[in-house]
């Protein structure tokens, strides 16, 4: 049975009945709180719906509690030093607080070090980084919800049954965690890793991934992707040599979601983008006033299957108007 002490829509649910800022695309998306804080979200990218969520739920706690919120990110989630830039724009602006998503959390610690020298609570959401002064960590254990990932899978399975890993852009610390998580929990279950390649968190990139690890291994039986774009291009891949294969996302899309439903993919594990947002503008706004913020905040973590999908697509909907 599927523990359910992971829960991702609880806190959601409370707050999505909130007016919601309409989302933006391209790399810009500014959303006014009609108050006289101001405070920054950087995110990894806009350019994928899981990020579009985060975006939401930053807008919503910015409608909610009055503050100017600007959202940015880079075209795709490898454009690190995009990311950087903007990491130094928004601070240009003076700011009340950044909140961020680190995509190399090496790469940008010095420009969010620099951010607490001159004062500007740093709050970091998705992905950690370790450096002197953040303000807090909202998010979930990406070890935790790729080992989730692996169990759902391998309960999917029988023991010895050859199984593949799709990741995203090495060095990408959040999808990378999710892919030790879920290798652990495949390996002690019996499965037998077989391959494991990058597709960059890109859909086109994990279905071509795909297709060549099928050449090799057409008796794979499961996959366990990093997030869900990937699972989609490897699903493609799948369908197109009409193989009966298992294969578990990473993020809660909706388009994962629908896919589910229509007996596409076998499940998601999602991270509750929408409450990261949320907290990461709510507390932000506390470390303006000097309120205290813990130093670690569990955004909560959700399995998602035939059996809860529709129940989370309705919620997802909701969100995306």
């Amino acid at each position: 049975m599927i523990s359910k002490k992971f829960k991702l829509f609880g806190a959601a649910v409370a707050v999505s009945c909130m007016a919601l800022t309409a989302g933006c695309s391209g790399d810009k998306a500014n959303g006014s709180g009609g108050g006289d804080e101001n405070v920054s979200v950087v995110l990894k990218t806009l350019s994928s719906p899981y990020w579009k969520y985060v975006e939401a739920g930053a807008k919503a706690a910015g409608k909610k509690h009055g503050v100017n919120v600007n959202v940015v990110g880079p075209n795709a989630e490898s454009e690190v030093m995009q990311q950087v830039n903007m990491i130094e724009d928004q601070l240009s602006q003076s700011p009340g607080a950044i909140v961020v998503a680190p995509s190399q959390p090496e790469t940008v610690a010095p420009s969010l070090e620099n951010a607490v020298k001159s004062k500007v609570p740093v709050l970091l959401i998705d992905s950690n980084a370790d450096f002197k002064g953040k303000t807090t960590f909202i998010g979930t254990e990406n070890f935790t919800a790729g080992q989730e990932g692996g169990k759902l899978l391998a309960s999917m399975l029988k023991k010895g049954d050859k199984v593949v890993l799709i990741q995203g852009a090495l060095g990408n610390p959040a999808t990378d965690e999710r892919i030790k998580g879920a290798e652990e929990a495949l390996k002690k279950a019996g499965m037998e890793v077989v391959s494991k390649q990058p597709a960059d968190s890109d859909k086109t990139k994990a279905m071509s991934v795909m297709e060549n690890i099928l050449e090799k291994n057409e008796d794979v039986k499961g996959v366990f992707s990093a997030n869900d774009d990937m699972a989609l291009g490897a699903l493609r891949a799948v369908k197109a040599k009409n193989l009966d294969v298992k294969i578990i996302g990473t993020d809660g899309t909706e388009e994962a979601v629908k896919s589910i439903l229509d007996g596409g993919l076998a499940g998601t594990i999602a991270q509750s983008p929408y409450n990261m947002g949320y907290k990461g503008v709510e507390n932000a706004l506390k470390a303006i006033k000097g309120k205290k913020v813990k130093n670690r905040i569990d955004s909560g973590i959700d399995i998602i299957t035939k059996d809860n999908a529709e129940e989370k697509l309705e919620f997802l909907k909701k969100i995306s108007k």
